[in-house]
């Protein structure tokens, strides 16, 4: 059977005016920004309007760790949100904004699939609305007014050998990772060794999700520690006055971004930080507005729940005061077989034998939401043609000894059709399961504690090692008095453990922290693990190679 491209479907569809979507939450001309006809940017001063008003239901969508079965998080999120409203429920679904790396490398976008996508899936997964644009321009014009500060006389006795602070880059390129720079004599800076980061890894970025307001963002960009002087002690970016002028750059950036579902669901998209590499939510803003303007809304957090769960809920909610209602985890039988040793050429085959090993990954996840976090939670099964009833019959069972039911979700084929179920399930735990919501470990803990409590207790880790200079950068940073922050760990997404190779429910390892950093302005300490790295590559056959666009100007080949 032929089936349509993701993309295919998103331009066969007929979009509503954006005013149309704005119209169903209430939006007043006058808090509304046009970006043509489909796209619109939301004045963050309607949430002084809604101040008062009482919040809608939080719904966090996660998933088991991902595998090159692919999972469907964001297609169950889209999906989950367009049920709601089919069930006659006011919903808003919060998303994050794709990085053009994936997009031309090999996850792909992050606006959902085949019947549940957020539309214009095109711009919402190449320029957008131009907020990483702006995001990339802020974190480089930090660097530069750096260079230039050291070139000008260095006031600030800034040591070249202790500059932190990268330039970015929305694309993967490893051939900026490391490099060399400042060279052909004394007008074109001083050479030093540099690097770049992909935007999305940009402290800028995590600054942008993690602002409740423009004065909030200046504060935080002002904390941001770019480099420590010759006498050891920190430079920010407030040290280089250069909040103002980031703030002027991000002003429009800091707006929410207004879409809409192939079933005109409205749809806030903003933000985008990596969550191996970043913490992985959304922005605050964006959440907000939508609980304000919404009855329910449905976010998700990347990748698994062991990285962006967790990140949502000991950084973001912390930060921001927020709660989940409910959590939903997506998992699929093929990518859980796959968890439990299956090659991917034999996913298509029963296996209950493997699936019983490899459902032990999604286990785990629902231990730590439920458990650690004291959170209501539904598994949603991202169904395939090839599932049999054995193997779903399978996963519901193992599911239900730890008291979470298992519903079956169709809306990558049928839409918000396909989770009305899900849907009912959703909020009938909402009205009936009280939250006991506690975080994975408390602000008081040293750092070295909160990464050994998420290790421990997220990870399933036996402990930690502290490898290279790590225990030295830990005793710094708890010196400038910034151990209370909580901790983002960089890790890969692929296991619950720092090896990528681990697979399924791995028992017995230890996490190897190699690398801790402060990152001030966002208010998180960073913590990179394994070969974790902040600049991505291309793969042998980047997507990029598929994509064109047809003498009409219509983009084809992208997903």
């Amino acid at each position: 059977m032929d089936y349509k491209s993701d993309i295919q479907i998103a331009q066969e569809a007929t979009p509503l005016h954006i005013k149309k979507i704005a119209d169903k939450l209430s939006i007043d001309e006058d808090y509304l920004e046009y970006y043509g006809k489909n796209k619109a940017k939301i004045d963050y001063n309607i949430l002084n309007k809604y101040e008062d008003k009482e919040d809608g239901k939080l719904i966090l969508v996660t998933a088991i760790n991902p595998t090159p079965a692919g999972e469907g998080k964001t297609t169950t999120t889209v999906g989950l949100g367009d049920a709601l409203s089919q069930i006659g429920k006011n919903t808003v679904i919060a998303l994050r904004e794709p990085s053009l790396g994936p997009v031309f490398g090999i996850k792909g976008g992050a606006a959902g699939g085949g019947y549940a996508q957020v539309i214009p899936m095109e711009d919402i997964n190449l320029h957008f609305t131009g907020d990483f644009h702006a995001i990339t321009s802020a974190n480089n014009l930090i660097a530069a007014l750096l260079d230039n500060h050291i070139t000008q006389g260095n006031d600030l006795r800034i040591d070249p050998r202790r500059i932190i602070w990268k330039r970015c880059l929305d694309m993967n390129d490893r051939q900026l990772r490391f490099i060399v720079d400042g060279l052909g004599g004394k007008v074109n800076g001083m050479p030093r060794e540099d690097g770049f980061d992909i935007s999305v890894a940009s402290e800028i970025m995590a600054v942008l999700c993690l602002a409740n307001d423009l004065e909030d963002l200046k504060q935080k960009v002002s904390k941001i520690i770019v480099a420590y002087s010759f006498e050891g002690k920190p430079v920010t970016a407030g040290d280089l006055k250069a909040e103002g002028a980031v703030a002027a750059l991000m002003k429009d950036a800091l707006k929410p971004n207004l879409v809409q579902t192939l079933e005109h669901t409205p749809a806030f998209v903003h933000g985008g930080p990596f969550a191996n590499i970043a913490h992985g939510c959304n922005s605050i803003m964006a959440t907000k507005m939508a609980l304000k303007l919404g009855e329910y809304v449905v976010t998700e957090a990347g990748f698994g729940a062991d990285l962006g769960a967790e990140k949502f809920l000991d950084i973001k909610c912390r930060l921001s005061g927020l709660t989940p209602d409910a959590v939903v985890i997506v998992a699929t039988a093929r990518a859980l077989k796959l968890h439990g040793g299956v090659a991917k050429a034999d996913l298509n085959n029963e296996n209950i034998e493997a699936l019983e090993k490899g459902i032990e990954n999604l286990l785990k996840h629902v231990e730590n939401i439920t458990e650690v976090y004291g959170l209501p939670a539904v598994v949603a099964i991202n169904r395939f043609p090839t599932d049999t009833v054995l193997e779903l019959e399978s996963i519901e069972n193992r599911c239900k000894e730890l008291g979470v039911n298992v519903i079956l979700s169709e809306v990558w084929a049928k839409g918000g059709a396909g989770g009305t179920e899900l849907a009912k399930e959703v909020v009938e735990i909402i009205e009936k399961d009280k939250k006991n919501f506690r975080f994975a470990y408390e602000d008081e803990l040293s750092i070295k504690e909160k990464i050994e409590s998420i290790a421990k207790k997220i990870y399933g880790a036996d402990g930690v090692d502290y490898i290279g200079n790590a225990e030295k950068q830990i005793a710094e940073i708890e010196n400038l008095d910034l151990g209370n922050l909580p901790v983002c760990m960089a890790k890969t997404q692929y296991s619950l453990s720092d090896d990528a190779k681990k697979l399924g429910r791995p028992r017995g390892f230890r996490v190897s922290v190699r690398n801790v950093k402060p990152s001030a302005g966002a208010g998180f300490i960073v913590a990179m693990t394994g070969d974790i790295m902040t600049m991505p590559g291309l793969p042998k056959v980047p997507a990029a190679e598929k994509i064109d666009v047809d003498k009409t100007g219509k983009i084809i080949g992208l997903f």
